[in-house]
This record gives structure tokens, sequence and C-alpha cells, in this order.
């Protein structure tokens, strides 16, 4: 079984978007950690079976995080169960969860889902608006959602969400000091291997993935920046 508590840097691939055989084989090769197979809107099953199959042919740890049950599929290493703390709609913190578990309890694995606790904080992205999140918080206002997280509810991961812009480095110093066992994941606008550096300094692991698409070389050397800050 892989461990994500062992991991430095993952990238994420958006099963709605188009990755050329060449880059997606970059990125596999890379020495990431993982791949996370996810995305806001537009993913579908189809999209899903597709890009895991492809990702499948490398040896690199291949994970899905769950953004709606039409899309989970057999085959991945590890799942990811996002809930949304700081959404206003409770279907995005348990109402989603309570659905799956449901209709699928009985038959999952459990050993390979774990939970994150997402808080996002870029209230003009898609992820925002979609679960209402409420983004405008404080150092102390983090720092205590990652203690609920990690002590209340007692979820592996807590994952600061800044989704395409680069985010405040003090809000994600703040998480960590909640956290004591909880891995930290930033997620959000690291487009060069400075960028990934310097939030590698406050989080466990950073997540890269709209820069996959932007440019794909700068987004290979976001591996080796993080790997030399362990």
């Amino acid at each position: 079984m892989y461990d994500f508590r062992e991991w430095r840097h993952v990238f994420k691939l958006d099963p709605a978007r188009e990755i050329a055989d060449s880059d997606l084989e970059a990125i596999c090769e890379s020495g990431t950690d993982a791949v996370i197979v996810g995305g806001t809107d537009g993913v579908t099953l189809e999209g899903v079976l597709d890009l895991m199959a492809r990702v499948r042919r490398f040896t690199v740890p291949c994970v899905l995080e769950v953004s709606n049950l039409e899309s989970v599929t057999p085959g991945f290493d590890l799942y990811f169960v996002p809930s949304i703390l700081n959404s206003k709609d409770p279907k995005w913190i348990n109402g989603l969860h309570f659905e799956a578990v449901k209709e699928y309890g009985d038959i999952m694995d459990w050993d390979e889902f774990a939970m994150e606790a997402y808080v996002i904080l870029n209230e003009e992205c898609k992820a925002a608006k979609l679960t209402q999140a409420e983004t405008r918080l404080s150092e102390e206002d983090i720092k205590a959602y990652a203690m609920m997280a990690e002590k209340m509810f007692g979820m592996p991961i807590f994952y600061l969400e800044y989704s395409g812009a680069f985010g405040n480095p003090e809000m994600v110093s703040a998480a960590k000091k909640g956290l004591e066992k909880a891995v930290l994941f930033y997620g959000g606008g690291i487009k060069t291997k400075e960028q990934a550096a310097e939030m590698a300094r406050h989080a466990d692991v950073i997540v890269v993935g709209n820069s996959i698409y932007e440019d794909i070389d700068k987004a290979l050397e976001t591996v080796k920046a993080v790997k030399v800050e362990k």
C-alpha cells in the first residue's frame, strides 16, 4: 500500500482536459510521488477511465480524488475523498459522503480511502463558487480548521487549496501549526520551481496542476525543487 505520509510532490491531472502522450509520460517518469486524477467540473467516468488507463502504463501511484459518485471506478491505488470544511452547503461537508456510503459502503475497501479536509481560499475559483466556500479567513481561522480536522474529525489529510492562484505562505504556515499528525497538502498557482520550493518549506506535499497544461517544462522542474527541500 502506498503511504501518502511519505510524499513531497504530486501532479494533479484533470480528466476533463487533454494532455499529449509525451507530456503524460514526462509527468509519470518525473520522479513525482504520485499522480492524482481529479477536477471540479466536466469530470466523467469516461474521462477518468481513459486517464487512469494511460497513467497505469507507468509505475507511479495513481490516485482518484472523488468529485462525484458517477465517476468513481475501481483500479486506482488510493481514493481521496474531499470534505470542504469552509463550505456553506453541508452536502460538500458530509452530504455527498453519506450518499456514497449508503450506496457503496458494504463493498468499499476502506484501506484504500483517505479523507481530505479541504479549505478553499481563492474566492474566484470554480471550486469555491461551486461549494459556496467562505474564503475570507484569518490565519487563526486556518489553524483552527486544521486542528478541528485532525483532533475532532481524525482526518489524515488537510488540504489548503488556492486553485489557480498562488497562495499566501503565511496561511500555509498557520495550517501547519495546527497539525501534529495529519499531512498538509498545498495546491494552487505553482508555476515555477521557486514557488514550489517556497511552499514546500511550509507544506508536507505540494500539488502541481494547472501549470502542466501551461508550461510542461516548468512544471517538471518543480519536482526536483521540492525533493531537495526535504
